[in-house]
């Protein structure tokens, strides 16, 4: 897959993973003035810029990616695999870098550190919007819309951090860990409250289950996310995962689905 060029603007055909290019910024101090009149100068780094996170919209422009906040443990027959207490207990929260999005179709090298990397299906929303304290009846308004996202895990990184009571981090927040298909505008098919969720590899049904199954819906996790951080347009949010983790290896193909909203597959290099 052809890696981008330093110092080219963004066009098509240009993305790596879930990357676009940056424009070329000049290594001025000052601001630069846009080339086109009537637009704001162009702010200067110390260093060439990192590409913006992008994931791709069915129907539209790239959606730029600013946060990936992931829901643990919100259907209760994973939590009872994971061996919790799957009563509506408040949510919580991990997160992963923006650039660990990858594009759907990708093949992405198996990590480095775990001999157990599991595969979690999960619906994602993505902010056109957001605020604090974001109330219920107004949560969805900030969804701009939907994609289908694998939270890679190295579970085994994530089992010896419970043990020690260390944080989650590096089990989750890795590189490439985020996968998420292209996004269907809400405006296009409304918000899924109900519907087939589902992975496969290699052919193989590993998990199934269905959105209504979500002990905390879309909106409900919205507006208590909103009480603990400011969010804004470009958050993600992954919702949750339904029973049936598992790991994958090397030369796996992993297929997801959730009705109504689309279909991801990766490969594991």
């Amino acid at each position: 897959m052809e890696l981008p060029t330093p110092g080219l603007p963004p066009k098509a055909g240009r993305h790596y993973f879930g990357l676009m290019q940056s424009p070329k910024l000049t290594q001025s101090p000052k601001l630069t003035l846009s080339p086109n009149q009537g637009e704001p100068p162009v702010p200067a780094y110390a260093i060439p810029a990192p590409p913006q996170p992008v994931v791709a919209v069915d129907g539209d422009a790239p959606f730029p990616v600013r946060r990936i906040f992931c829901v643990g443990r919100n259907y209760a027959a994973h939590a009872r695999e994971m061996g919790a207490d799957p009563n509506r207990e408040p949510p919580f929260f991990f997160c992963k870098p923006a650039d660990a999005v990858v594009a759907d179709g990708a093949a992405i090298p198996y990590p480095p550190a775990t001999q157990d990397l599991h595969h979690e299906i999960e619906l994602v929303a993505a902010l056109v919007s957001g605020g604090v304290d974001i109330s219920v009846d107004q949560a969805l308004n900030c969804v701009y819309g939907y994609g289908v996202g694998i939270d890679f895990t190295r579970r085994d990184l994530q089992n010896a951090a419970k043990k020690k009571g260390h944080p989650w981090d590096m089990s989750k927040g890795f590189d490439l860990s985020a996968p998420c298909s292209a996004l269907k505008r809400a405006a296009q098919i409304g918000h899924p409250a109900a519907g087939e969720i589902t992975l496969s590899v290699n052919g193989t049904e590993r998990q199934r289950g269905d959105l209504s199954d979500m002990i905390w819906s879309v909106a409900e996790t919205i507006s208590y996310l909103s009480g603990l951080v400011r969010l804004a347009p470009g958050d993600l949010i992954y919702t949750g995962t339904p029973e049936g983790v598992g790991p994958v290896v090397r030369g796996d193909r992993v297929e997801g689905r959730v009705a109504g909203v689309g279909t991801i597959r990766i490969d594991i290099a």
